[in-house]
């Protein structure tokens, strides 16, 4: 009888960690404790709960007369196509960072997704971006210095114009 852990027996799923740890939690899952208190799942368990998982969606989602698919179109328009420089994951987050061009995208995203997308360096990915502001800005050359005025000379400086006199009585 093969032990798998639980992130391992996750992604055979194919459903969240965090999912899969609720349900052990919960009691809905039989496992196998370490002597250090990691659960592991037997692979019996795991094609028991596959097969449960099989024949209450059969091809639909539940809920649902449609059958499953495959997502072909989005919504999106803001989207930027460049590849993984960098995966970080840390606790329940995880940090991407896209290559676009010569631009580089951070995003914060769940380690769940990250392991869900099998995100890993290099990889041509997609960076989709909704928002509810979006500030554009122009950068233009920096203005060449104004040139300098001559300074008035000393007779002139002074000086007033005076306006034309206006005629009496108007």
């Amino acid at each position: 009888m093969k032990l798998l852990t639980v992130r391992d027996a996750a992604e055979r799923m194919g459903i969240g960690y965090s999912t899969l740890k609720q349900w052990i939690h919960q009691g809905t899952i039989r496992t196998t404790k370490t002597a250090g208190g990691h659960h592991r799942l037997s692979d019996a368990e795991v094609d028991r709960l596959l097969a449960r998982q099989t024949s209450r969606s059969a091809g639909q989602p539940h809920g649902t007369g449609r059958p499953i698919g495959l997502i072909v179109a989005l919504s999106g328009r803001n989207q930027l196509r460049g590849f993984v420089e960098e995966v970080r994951i840390d606790g329940l987050l995880g940090q991407v960072c896209l290559r676009i061009g010569d631009q580089l995208l951070t995003a914060v995203i769940t380690s769940d997704a990250v392991t869900e997308l099998k995100l890993r360096r290099g990889d041509d990915a997609l960076a989709i971006i909704k928002s509810t502001e979006v500030m554009i800005a122009r950068e233009v050359d920096a203005p060449a210095a104004p040139p300098r005025r001559r300074r008035k000379s000393r007779r002139t400086r002074g000086a007033r114009v005076s306006a034309p006199a206006r005629p009496a009585g108007r």
